[in-house]
């Protein structure tokens, strides 16, 4: 009886302990500069506001001219935007240019790279090669072009670098580009913060589950499939049905409906965390869905990973055939 309570008594301390530790602020951060990408609309949107209200220089990035006007309207005159594609390299060199003179000797301290698209989300069978392209071009290399470009002001700074991963990152669940584009995040981020250990830069890597933005907007997702089946050829819509894409929508969006967070705060707060802690963690999951489904059975075998993730599937012609 004694040791289970002397058991009990060190996962209570060492739980307390990871508690403080895990609440211990970096002082002195006000004026600190940070950089965000994808500012239009969504987590990067919300969090250039926050930030810019919390005394941080924020620079912030945005594709379209709309979205950096309407941004620059809600925020101080300390906050500037910037206009930045980042499957363009010479963009990514003149911004990143642009922020070294404007940072000076104080370097970096935050990097958020937040851009991402989803991209098509189908059967492999129904894409080409372009439907994947894109979002790994936003996704993964215009995210490793942007922190290569700052890499240099954030060592100086001995700062830090968030990378917006997704649940999708370890758990694929439909296809397309988005998922192999996560994953490749994810490796990215592990080999960077083993890299960047020795300068002081700490690297962090959200997950979000499903959130309420544009990038989830389930009538555009469901818009971009429809138009990809409507051009199959007649043998692929022969083998999946002509009734397979109506029952695979309503399966979609009564799963959407069940794990959709509606508010987006909970991913700026992990951004401020790691921005700001004075220890920051490796990773952050994010969302009801994540913690309790998609994270806990990315961990499970693949066997039971695919006999929860087809059941969400319409069942294929093909299938009724054998």
């Amino acid at each position: 009886m004694l040791l289970y309570a002397l058991l009990f008594l060190g996962i209570i301390s060492l739980w307390w302990h990871w508690r403080a530790r895990d609440g211990m602020k970096v002082t002195n951060l006000t004026g600190r500069y940070i950089f965000i990408t994808g500012c239009d609309t969504g987590f990067g949107n919300m969090a250039a506001k926050i930030f810019d209200k919390k005394g941080f220089r924020v620079f912030a990035s945005c594709l379209t001219e709309t979205g950096a006007k309407e941004l620059k309207a809600g925020t101080s005159r300390q906050l500037q935007t910037v206009l930045l594609d980042v499957r363009d390299s010479d963009s990514i060199k003149k911004v990143a240019a642009w922020v070294k003179g404007e940072v000076q000797s104080e370097g970096l301290w935050g990097l958020v790279n937040n851009a991402g698209i989803m991209g098509p989300s189908a059967p492999t069978d129904w894409l080409d090669i372009e439907h994947f392209r894109e979002p790994i071009e936003v996704n993964l290399i215009g995210l490793i072009n942007v922190t290569i470009n700052m890499l240099p002001l954030i060592k100086k700074a001995k700062g830090r670098i968030i990378n917006v991963s997704s649940v999708g990152g370890r758990l694929a669940f439909s296809g397309g580009g988005y998922f192999p584009s996560k994953f490749g995040v994810e490796g990215f981020n592990d080999s960077l913060r083993r890299d960047m250990k020795a300068f002081g830069v700490e690297v962090c890597c959200i997950r979000p589950g499903l959130f309420k933005t544009a990038l989830s907007n389930p009538a555009k997702i469901m818009k971009e499939k429809e138009a990809i089946w409507n051009k199959l050829p007649p043998d692929i819509k022969m083998q999946y049905g002509e009734e397979y894409f109506q029952k695979d929508a309503e399966k979609k969006q009564k799963l959407s409906k069940i794990c959709l967070n509606e508010d987006i705060s909970p991913v700026v707060q992990c951004m401020e965390h790691a921005l700001t802690s004075l220890h920051p963690r490796a990773h952050y999951v994010v969302g009801q869905d994540a913690k309790l489904f998609w994270n806990p059975l990315s961990k499970m075998p693949a066997i039971i990973q695919d006999f929860i993730l087809l059941r969400n599937r319409a069942d294929l012609a093909v299938s009724h055939a054998k």
